[in-house]
């Protein structure tokens, strides 16, 4: 039997805010950083899975104590047991009679939550020695199914409609995963379009990304009006007329706000806005939605839980689904929006950049596209380009498409030296940083 034995945290910090890396209306100067975990065993091997809740900067240690508040749930527990019941490990971490308080399923225990939970895929992915990706896809629909708790979900989706909608997606899976492994997954770049940026370096970037074979390119918006025309009119400029243009203003506006805003810049051919208003209004979303068609609305970076992103799709109040993997609950409850999302037809376009959150979702949109989507239809998952040398298995990006992961695991190992060195506050990085002072 091979028991987990513990669960280590480590509070990971990275300066990016020294060259505005990340910089948008309502985080102007972030530190990307990583609540950070390993679950260790008692494996002869030593097998071990790794996993983190992405933040930037101060309250990391938060998040790391979320995410020891867990670990009485988790070690001593035959791992062997665990892996076979996925579903029930999960929703043992989010029941907990006591710490069910603190959320329930939102917030700090809710990222600690993922980070256990994403560790713990990692680690499955490594024993079966299958990138995460390929793991899930080679299951069967019911054994999909059983990995979702239904809960609350079964007014718009029940397990067996779920069951339904996977062994329909069953016809072509397998040149679906060829295509994946010839073609890979397609990008888009948000690394031209950070607000903090300059225009010279905005535009140098968005060649550059043309170059590299991105098709897409988003900007930052949301803090002043007439600066978001002048840089949509730069961007535009630099991008042609047929490169399509999305824009993010990271839950800057009320919902009249950013109708108004959006219709200043709708002249420069926006595909989407992203997060336009409070990650929680339902329904100022859906107003939205409404207003602005066809420019589609896109969310889901701070959308809490599944029961958010049913209510969403209820609503017709998102045209692109965001799922984030270390927001939502871990694995389990990505796989829960992605039967959801194919369920409504809402694309799903996976929110990345941050520390190894690309790393993450270039598994969670391959599983999609394999077995549940199953379309590359308006699905494009978002690339940024940092800190990816920080991984012991990064992604690769090559002509504007993510190359499918090989390694076994869920791509979300970093290497002993980077978290050694950029421990907060001790680490060298931060014992420079506060020596400069």
């Amino acid at each position: 039997m091979t028991t987990i034995t513990a669960l280590e945290t480590s509070d990971i910090r990275f300066p990016t805010s020294r060259d505005l890396d990340g910089s948008d209306a309502m985080n102007p100067d972030p530190d990307y950083s990583a609540a950070y975990v390993i679950v260790r065993t008692d494996a002869d091997d030593g097998l071990e899975g790794h996993g983190f809740a992405f933040t930037v900067g101060r309250g990391t240690e938060v998040q790391a104590a979320g995410i020891d508040a867990l670990a009485p749930l988790v070690e001593g527990r035959d791992l062997d047991a665990v892996l076979a019941d996925m579903a029930g490990f999960w929703r043992g971490l989010v029941a907990d009679s006591q710490l069910r308080w603190l959320g329930p399923e939102k917030g700090v225990m809710h990222m600690a939550t993922a980070a256990v939970v994403n560790a713990v895929w990692d680690l499955y992915a490594k024993r079966e020695g299958k990138p995460l990706w390929r793991l899930l896809a080679d299951m069967t629909p019911e054994q999909i199914v059983a990995l979702v708790d239904f809960r609350y979900l079964t007014d718009a989706l029940s397990p067996a409609e779920a069951l339904e909608l996977l062994r329909d997606r069953e016809a072509g899976k397998q040149e679906r995963i060829r295509t994946l492994l010839a073609e890979g997954v397609p990008a888009y770049t948000t690394s031209p379009g950070w607000l903090g940026y300059s225009d010279e370096k905005m535009q140098r970037l968005i060649g550059e990304a043309l170059a590299d074979g991105f098709t897409h390119i988003k900007l930052k918006v949301g803090a002043d009006v007439e600066e978001d025309v002048r840089r949509c009119r730069l961007a535009r400029e630099a991008m042609g007329p047929d490169v399509p243009l999305l824009v993010d203003a990271n839950q800057a506006w009320d919902v009249g706000t950013a109708i108004d805003w959006m219709r200043r810049l709708e002249p420069f051919g926006i595909t989407w806005i992203e997060e336009p208003t409070s990650p929680d209004d339902i329904l100022g979303h859906a107003a939205i939605a409404r207003a602005l068609r066809p420019i589609g609305v896109a969310t889901g970076e701070h959308c809490h839980n599944r029961v958010m992103f049913k209510q969403l799709m209820q609503a017709g109040a998102i045209d692109y689904c965001q799922i984030d993997a270390c927001r939502l609950g871990g694995v389990n409850e990505v796989i829960a929006v992605l039967l959801l999302a194919a369920k409504f037809g809402v694309p799903v376009c996976p929110h990345a950049g941050g520390v190894g959150l690309c790393e993450l979702v270039q598994h969670l949109a391959a599983f999609d596209y394999v077995a549940v989507g199953a379309s590359w239809k308006r699905r494009i998952v978002e690339y940024v380009d940092h800190l990816h040398e920080h991984f012991v298995d990064p992604c690769v990006v090559e002509g504007g498409r993510y190359r499918a992961p090989g390694a076994p695991g869920y791509s979300s190992e970093m290497r002993a030296q980077s978290r050694a060195e950029h421990a907060f506050p001790h680490g060298r990085v931060w014992a420079a940083e506060a020596a400069a002072r």
